[in-house]
């Protein structure tokens, strides 16, 4: 005789339906600020721009009236006059040259200053303060700065110039076709050094320190330590800061503006971007300039892209 014996069956539980969750638009409505912002300010502007580029004014009869101007499509001959423009040439080479100054300069200054002040990083107070007037220069305007400095360089008001002479030197004209290139790029150095170096120093603060102290360990020196640990650490954040520096020498404007009335060796198209207020509001050729201002933006992405491409993956730790 045999027992069979039936195994106990588990109930399964009810599936109870969730109630789905209406969506809102809350999300939309915090973006919603920034969407309008970016839109008014850098889309429409730059899809303006590039409308203009391609249009332009055709004269019938005398020119007499509204009616006699017409807006009609041009192609791509704005972008051949700009291109074929006597003085568009030297401005793009003159920028080029502004770059190789400025953009190593303050980028090494910038690295520079963020590993001294790291190496400080116990005194907390010393840090602090050399911190905020490392910065404060990028506080303070463009336009302001190139006036202050202007000053600076006139030779007649300059104490530059009392310096020099004070030690039997003589003077150098700093407004001179010689050093022109040179004093912009001062400027901008000294106004740029402190934001690329509070980028560098945040970025020197995230590296555990536990690898500092292995290095230490193995008999590192401090030499040894930034050149081997922190600058590859912060690779990325001075792989930014390159991309922004490009971008900011593309459309350098303010600077040598400002000093134009203080030096006749700078002139209406010493840039590519006084170029284009030039032909914008001088010459009263808004065509000319949108087409100016397409290539500046499409070299900058240009540039930018290419950096990226080549040195990102190296940069940031990317793999194929």
């Amino acid at each position: 005789m045999s027992l069979i014996l039936d195994r106990p069956t588990t109930a399964t539980p009810p599936v109870v339906e969730r109630p789905k969750k209406k969506r809102t638009g809350v999300p939309y409505a915090f973006l919603a600020p920034a969407l309008i912002l970016f839109s008014a300010f850098l889309a429409a502007p730059i899809i303006y721009a590039g409308y203009l580029s391609l249009r332009k004014t055709q004269v019938s009869g005398l020119g007499l009236g509204k009616a006699s101007r017409t807006e009609v499509w041009a192609g791509l001959s704005n972008y051949a006059r700009s291109l074929t423009d006597p003085d568009f040439l030297p401005s793009v080479w003159r920028v080029g040259a502004y770059g190789l100054i400025v953009v190593p300069t303050m980028l090494g200054l910038a690295l520079l200053m963020a590993l001294l002040l790291d190496a400080a990083r116990t005194r907390e107070s010393i840090s602090k303060f050399a911190r905020i007037s490392i910065f404060l220069p990028y506080a303070v305007p463009a336009v302001v700065a190139s006036l202050l400095w202007g000053f600076l360089y006139l030779p007649r008001v300059s104490p530059i110039t009392d310096l020099f002479e004070a030690v039997g030197i003589t003077p150098p004209n700093l407004l001179s076709s010689d050093l022109t290139l040179w004093s912009v790029a001062n400027i901008a150095v000294w106004g740029g050094t402190g934001f690329n170096m509070i980028v560098i120093y945040t970025a020197l603060r995230a590296v555990p320190t536990s690898l500092y102290e292995s290095a230490r360990i193995d008999g590192a020196s401090d030499v040894t330590i930034a050149w081997r640990i922190k600058i590859p650490m912060v690779m990325p954040s001075l792989v930014m800061t390159f991309v922004f520096s490009m971008i900011a020498t593309l459309q350098v404007f303010a600077e040598p503006m400002t000093l134009r009335p203080l030096a006749n060796t700078i002139s209406t198209t010493w840039t590519p971007l006084m170029k284009v207020y030039r032909d914008a509001f001088t010459r009263n050729d808004i065509y000319a300039a949108a087409a100016t201002s397409v290539i500046i933006a499409l070299a900058a992405f240009i540039l930018s892209f290419g950096f990226l491409k080549l040195v990102g993956r190296r940069a940031f730790n990317q793999e194929d």
